[in-house]
């Protein structure tokens, strides 16, 4: 492998080719904590025990990556908790390069419930924690009046909490069938301000006039 050293800057890493035509600076773990941040939703020190110390050691060559994107890190130290979003550009005339996804009503609904528990859980000093009994319990009190369709609702439900786990807002519990830890991420994700959005909505929208599906940027989860 060839030393790449030619103009590189005295504050970035250099590191050797790691494939033909490679022209990045990055060493092999920076990258790979990049491509995870890009991917989303987020990296935290408990569950990415490999990359965490990586983000750490080039967190100043991966803001400047991403700022090449118009992107920003939020980082939080403390809650060992790191995700992307969008720079605020001002007037500035970009792109946008966050993906967007769906989300489905029942799972908006669960997220304010799942970040109600974390925001209590957190005050006492505590994990977060919660079932697949409870969640279920609580996401039933949101099934629309004159459904006649149970089984289709319970579907929405299950699949509401498989997307929780997809992305690490829910851990399962070693040793425990149906107990799982909320991910601190989600009370970053979701600030007051778009919880309070989503609460507004809910309460104008009864009896099943909700919206089947609400537009959000991975790793921000603001409306847009």
């Amino acid at each position: 492998m060839v030393n790449k050293n030619t103009h590189a800057s005295d504050n970035e890493p250099q590191t050797a080719e790691l494939y033909h035509g490679d022209t990045g600076r990055l060493p092999q773990d920076g990258r790979s904590v990049l491509a995870a941040l890009l991917a989303g939703p987020s990296i935290d020190a408990k569950r990415n025990i490999n990359l965490w110390p990586a983000l750490l050691r080039y967190e100043d060559e991966i803001r400047s990556r991403l700022s090449e994107l118009y992107l920003t890190l939020e980082l939080d130290r403390e809650l060992g908790v790191a995700f992307i979003k969008k720079a605020d550009t001002g007037d500035l005339d970009t792109p946008t390069t966050l993906r967007r996804r769906e989300i489905t009503f029942i799972q908006s609904v669960l997220i304010l419930y799942l970040r109600r528990l974390l925001i209590e859980a957190t005050s006492k000093g505590e994990p977060a924690i919660t079932s697949e009994t409870d969640m279920m319990d609580h996401l039933k009190l949101y099934e629309p009046t004159g459904n006649t369709d149970h089984h289709g609702f319970e579907k929405k439900i299950n699949s509401a909490v498989d997307t929780m786990r997809k992305f690490s807002i829910l851990s399962a519990i070693r040793g425990s069938d149906d107990r799982y830890e909320i991910s601190p991420t989600l009370k970053l994700l979701f600030t007051p301000e778009n919880a309070e959005s989503m609460i507004r909505v809910y309460r104008a929208l009864k009896d099943g006039q909700v919206p089947d599906n609400k537009s959000v940027d991975d790793g921000e989860g603001e409306d847009e």
